[in-house]
């Protein structure tokens, strides 16, 4: 799990090239790269997210040198916030994600494989959470490790499972991986995106095994269409 984040390039924010839809793969070995996944639009989300209950008691700050501006929202099945998105290369050493290519790596995730080795972020979406504080307790909210995220930006929806967890007082993170497949630039010291990213987690929600993409697509459609349903 990271213990900081970086802060994103200012070159940030050149014209984002569109991902080609391919099928997701269960084993989480290959990067996905569809644009859209399962049958909830990214507008029919975000028109349920446009008002904020906080449950968090606080504000969480996007990197380091900002302002603490970003509170935890509550709805009914899902929390959400909406932040920016720094790039999570930690776990499995593969020849994307390595300490050559991320200052920051670190080969673990706070949550592992069926198998018991870290997720692999270039080819598994997943999504950090804040490690737990007096500003909010992510179990608190039925929010654990494997738990589904529809990670919305841009038109597209992308769903994640939470994989680790981070700084206590930062929000906005996710992996390779998920950042690939939405179109943002992967790249783990330079890419992200600076703003414009909604994580949606459903409470109470598992993947099971973590790293089956394809699993948590399945599932994150039928809880997706059930937050319509119910906010």
């Amino acid at each position: 799990m990271r213990t900081r984040t970086l802060t994103l390039s200012a070159a940030v924010g050149a014209a984002l090239l569109a991902v080609a839809a391919l099928p997701a793969n269960a084993s989480g070995t290959a990067a996905p790269r569809s644009a859209q996944e399962g049958s909830v639009s990214a507008a029919a989300l975000l028109a349920k997210v446009t008002s904020c209950s906080q449950i968090s008691n606080g504000k969480y700050r996007t990197d380091e040198e900002t302002s603490a501006t970003i509170p935890v929202c509550g709805k009914n099945g899902a929390v959400f916030w909406k932040a920016d998105l720094d790039i999570d290369c930690d776990g499995q050493v593969t020849a994307k994600c390595n300490a050559d290519t991320d200052p920051w790596f670190q080969d673990d995730t706070a949550f592992h494989q069926s198998d018991g080795r870290a997720l692999r972020a270039d080819s598994l979406p997943y999504v950090v959470v804040p490690s737990s504080s007096g500003i909010w307790k992510y179990a608190s909210s039925g929010i654990k490790g494997g738990g589904v995220v529809a990670v919305v930006y841009n038109g597209k929806v992308e769903y994640a499972v939470v994989g680790d967890t981070g700084p206590t007082q930062i929000i906005g993170e996710a992996s390779y991986a998920t950042a690939n497949a939405l179109g943002i630039d992967p790249d783990p010291e330079t890419g992200g995106a600076d703003t414009g990213v909604t994580y949606i987690l459903f409470k109470n929600s598992q993947v099971s095994p973590i790293e089956s993409h394809s699993a948590a697509v399945s599932l994150g459609d039928s809880l997706a269409r059930q937050f319509l349903a119910n906010n």
